[in-house]
């Protein structure tokens, strides 16, 4: 399938990534990307910045490289009560929040306390999606979590970095069957690289063929083009990006 936006993408500012802005500009120009959103880790993970690096994001220009920039972050899920880590002067800052599960963060519990956890930070309205959720370490109902995305307009996110062998090993099943209810139950699907690099920032090998796999409709992947991500950020409440208007 087409994805020509990278929604989960990571700077030197996270504290264990490589790469500078510019040169995750210059990757997503060069693997053929009109867009994708810098999502830096909040506060909580170690060596992640302080909260002004999210709220001076405004100072980054819209277009980079040719290629269309949006301000996120990767935030924390805390707690059961899915609290998470972003400060809330930054929120008026930012066009793109994840929320995640981290082992540095969130202690893996058990399945009841991770969907709950879930439940909670989709309810909650501050998070437009949910990473990496195939790790195998924090299980989850799947149904219910889906079932809460959809009503509340969040995305779930493939994540390549799951995929590609590397990173929270053991995640591939657990993605598709995770990508499988999704499309049962019509959510929508956002397309992650993970990228700690630049030279991964944009690569949706594996993404792309697990979304052919199970059959996943394009209008329910939003990063499958630009409009479509823009328009799910509409379906959320999110004010119209002036730059970007037609």
């Amino acid at each position: 399938m087409q994805i020509l936006v990278d929604t989960h993408t990571h700077t030197y500012a996270s504290g264990h990534a490589y790469s500078t802005l510019i040169e995750n500009a210059q990757a997503a120009k060069q693997h053929g990307l009109a867009m994708f959103c810098t999502t830096d880790h909040s506060s909580a993970m170690p060596g992640a910045p302080h909260y002004w690096f999210f709220n001076n994001q405004r100072v980054i220009p819209r277009i980079l490289e040719g290629v269309a920039v949006l301000r996120g972050v990767e935030t924390n899920i805390m707690n059961e009560q899915g609290e998470v880590d972003l400060h809330p002067s930054s929120y008026e800052y930012l066009d793109w929040v994840i929320a995640s599960f981290h082992e540095a963060v969130f202690r893996p519990s058990d399945k009841r306390a991770h969907t709950e956890a879930l439940l909670n930070i989709i309810k909650s309205g501050k998070v437009d999606a949910l990473g990496h959720l195939g790790n195998p370490n924090y299980d989850f109902d799947f149904e219910k979590v889906a079932l809460c995305a959809k009503q509340h307009h969040v995305a779930i996110e493939l994540n390549n970095s799951s995929l590609k062998g590397g990173s929270r090993a053991g995640s591939e099943a657990r993605c598709e069957a995770i990508a499988r209810v999704v499309k049962d139950v019509g959510g929508f699907i956002t397309t992650g690289s993970d990228a700690h690099f630049c030279h991964d920032l944009g690569k949706f090998e594996k993404v792309s063929a697990l979304l052919d796999k199970v059959a996943m409709p394009s209008d329910k992947v939003i990063t499958h083009t630009p409009q479509q991500f823009l328009e799910f950020l509409a379906l959320r409440g999110r004010a119209p990006i002036a730059e970007f208007k037609e």
